[in-house]
């Protein structure tokens, strides 16, 4: 891989992640319009780690607010350990829900769902179901202190979706939280903070493409340096941004991007191509 493609894959990675366009189409998009196929699934995750690096320095005080309450609820129940306790147990929760289903489905996913149209059919769904959240349910107000199992289950159930190529995770789970009444500020914050365990959970199906050296070899030490580095300082960009950008804007702009997306990749791009995820 040349350093150029490994800025472009990180730049391409970073931006998308966490907006709810979907990072697995783009990364495929730009692997198609770039005619470089990645040599197994061990870049992307490697991709993905970065990001969450991203985030979990961006969310450092929130995350260790969650930690230390989590824990030290055990010791003292006060109110506010009370909210931090079970806002990680809802992480877990939702987690555990989309780990298991993930695995399961992923069994079920053939390679008809690994083509141009399949994805582009997937945007569109995503920019569909940004705009009925947007323009058809009225936003919640409910925050950590008022959240429920059952809302862990409903965010669990939609982020599982993002298994299919062209569902975005943080689309599914910010449009399943928005749903189930909680404020934009909770489910953004909600949204993030599952990322960690989710994509890490994710990096042990890597492990052995981390460990034989292929991927090393295959792409090349500056280009990951490279990659990992661009895909870290965009993440931070694009956390940035949209915590910005949903404090004035809605996310019916997103749903045109993913209808604008799904165009292109339809019309556009080979449709008989079989992407290997």
């Amino acid at each position: 891989m040349s350093i150029i493609e490994a800025l472009i894959f990180g730049i391409v990675q970073g931006i998308t992640e966490f907006l709810p366009i979907s990072s697995t189409a783009h990364i495929v998009i730009t692997q198609i319009l770039l005619g470089y196929q990645f040599p197994g699934f061990g870049f992307e995750i490697y991709l993905h780690l970065a990001s969450i690096l991203a985030v979990v320095i961006y969310f450092r005080k929130d995350l260790l607010q969650v930690i230390t309450g989590f824990f030290g609820y055990f010791a003292n129940r006060s109110r506010e350990n009370r909210t931090q306790f079970f806002f990680g147990i809802y992480i877990i929760v939702a987690t555990m829900i989309t780990g298991v289903l993930g695995l399961v489905l992923e069994d079920y996913i053939g390679a008809s769902m690994k083509t141009p149209p399949f994805i582009a059919i997937a945007l569109a769904l995503t920019g569909l179901f940004l705009i009925i959240i947007e323009r058809f349910v009225q936003y919640g107000n409910r925050t950590e202190t008022d959240m429920t199992f059952k809302d862990s289950i409903v965010v669990g159930l939609g982020q599982t979706l993002a298994v299919f190529p062209g569902i975005s995770r943080s689309g599914a789970t910010l449009v399943t939280a928005l749903f189930s009444g909680l404020s934009r500020d909770t489910s953004v914050r909600y949204s993030f903070l599952l990322s960690i365990p989710v994509i890490l959970g994710s990096s042990v199906l890597a492990v052995g493409d981390f460990t034989d050296g292929a991927m090393v070899a295959e792409i090349g030490v500056s280009a990951l340096v490279v990659s990992f580095i661009a895909t870290f300082i965009f993440s931070w960009l694009g956390i940035v941004w949209l915590i910005d950008f949903l404090k004035k804007s809605k996310l019916v702009y997103f749903a045109i991007y993913c209808f604008a997306a799904a165009i292109f990749v339809y019309f556009f791009l080979d449709n008989s191509l079989i992407i290997e995820l």
